[in-house]
């Protein structure tokens, strides 16, 4: 049976129960049979796999390698995967540096086929490493077959400290939010931006967030999420947002019923008439 997370509640409360529970619910996902086997195997396994076509050849290990960095759908693309990973990160032609998903970039570089003589998979502490992301991410996906906001929501309490902690300048951060389809999702909604804001021009698109950052934190530069109290009060502007709209979906696919209900009961009259 798959562990299923309990999440009683919808929005910003669903959250709150979420983050009281987090920690037993993390461990009861991880010490599922699933979770065991999939560590045991990658634990025993991965130190003898040097090449990027070694791993990409064990459809096992490859599971797990993809899923510690949210790439899951991509378990068939074997070949992109292989280039990904064999061209590394070290030059900006890279193939993994010119994907817009930066996440694609973290994947190489945490393997380091193409970055080092001696791959990064000989480490002692590098099952460890994988394996956390892993079961991090997975545990979100479990969260996100429940409410998919949630684990919109986790990802971006996970990485904002991070992208915030990062030495780049504030506008490459910008650009590493657009190039994340979670946070940019997040912070879209958050800062009450329509769906169509995704499809207008990148720097059109780092402008208006920066303007909505200054407005909303006082700040417009991306290193202020080092502060938990500002990635909860993002959280929380994102989950009021998509829970008024969902409501408001509601609200609308109610009313249409009604209407179409009423429609037909004149249909009905006029029939009898």
């Amino acid at each position: 049976m798959s562990f299923a997370p309990v999440i009683p509640f919808t929005g910003y409360a669903g959250w709150k129960f979420l983050g009281r529970t987090l920690q037993t619910q993390q461990a009861a996902f991880a010490a599922s049979a699933t979770r065991q086997r999939d560590d045991d195997y990658f634990r025993e396994k991965i130190a003898s796999i040097t090449t990027a076509e070694d791993l990409v050849a064990d459809r096992r290990l490859l599971k797990v390698a993809l899923g510690a960095f949210g790439l899951d759908a991509d378990i068939d693309n074997r070949f992109f995967i292989r280039k990904v990973l064999e061209e590394g990160t070290l030059d900006t032609s890279d193939l993994a540096n010119r994907l817009s998903n930066k996440s694609y970039a973290e994947f190489s570089r945490a393997f380091g086929f193409g970055d080092h003589t001696v791959p990064r998979t000989t480490l002692a502490d590098f099952p460890d490493e994988i394996l956390t992301a892993y079961r991090e991410r997975q545990f979100e996906v479990a969260v996100g077959e429940a409410d998919n906001s949630m684990r919109l929501a986790l990802y971006a309490q996970r990485e904002l400290p991070m992208l915030a902690a990062k030495s780049t300048s504030a506008l490459t951060k910008w650009y590493s939010v657009i190039g994340s389809p979670p946070l940019a999702e997040v912070m879209r909604t958050a800062f009450g931006f329509p769906e169509s804001f995704s499809a207008t021009e990148v720097d059109t698109q780092v402008a208006n967030l920066q303007r909505r950052a200054d407005a909303m934190f006082g700040s417009s530069d991306p290193a202020l999420f080092a502060e938990p109290a500002k990635v909860e009060k993002l959280v929380k502007m994102y989950l009021l947002r998509t829970q008024s709209a969902a409501g408001s979906v509601s609200a609308q696919s109610a009313a249409l019923q009604l209407l179409q209900g009423g429609a037909a009961s004149r249909s009905d009259l006029l029939l009898r008439l």
